[in-house]
């Protein structure tokens, strides 16, 4: 028995399905073939999150011709016309040398235009141009990606519980945190 719920959405340049997760899917058992362990179920989750985020990826490079990162720096740099390099990389939450490589990338392509500042000749305010809009208009959502807005949607607490697990798990792994503003489109 399939334990997901399917939502279908109509925009204009796609028809997607949105799944539910249910946490008996992954529980599913019968008596010849016993229930996983607990860390089996959970990286069958991350598996799940893991393609979600892969897929939204290759969708959106299919259909808008750029990464994720991309999109989501011209998305960005469209909502707040006149932003700077700094100030998307912290709204992104990405090194500044990582913004700078996607804004000299989008300003080759045409989809930005950088104006110098004039209150600081050396700071550039950023605008999307109009091939930007219009690529925008017909990108796939959400621009940020999917793992960012699932998150965003999530209840505070449950966002506190998951970081605090999340924060055992990397403690687990013994890695050092530096990929931590690393963007997923570039994993």
């Amino acid at each position: 028995m399939e334990h997901v719920a399917h939502r279908w959405t109509r925009r204009p340049s796609q028809m997607t399905t949105h799944l539910r997760y249910d946490a008996r899917m992954s529980q599913h058992h019968s008596t010849s073939n016993p229930a996983p362990a607990a860390s089996t179920r959970v990286l069958r989750q991350f598996r799940i999150v893991f393609n979600a985020v892969r897929s939204h990826f290759r969708q959106v490079e299919r259909e808008a011709g750029i990464g994720g990162a991309q999109l989501w720096a011209l998305s960005e740099i469209a909502g707040s016309g006149g932003i700077g390099v700094n100030e998307l990389a912290a709204t992104l939450d990405i090194h500044q040398s990582t913004a700078s490589n996607l804004v000299r990338a989008l300003t080759e392509r045409a989809l930005i235009r950088a104006e110098r500042r004039p209150e600081d000749k050396r700071a550039m305010a950023l605008y999307v141009t109009d091939t930007g809009q219009e690529l925008l208009s017909s990108a796939p959502a959400p621009f940020s990606g999917v793992l960012p807005s699932a998150l965003s949607n999530l209840d505070p607490a449950i966002l506190i519980r998951l970081e605090a697990d999340l924060g055992q798990l990397i403690a687990e792994l013994r890695v050092e945190d530096d990929g931590a503003k690393t963007p997923l489109a570039d994993l």
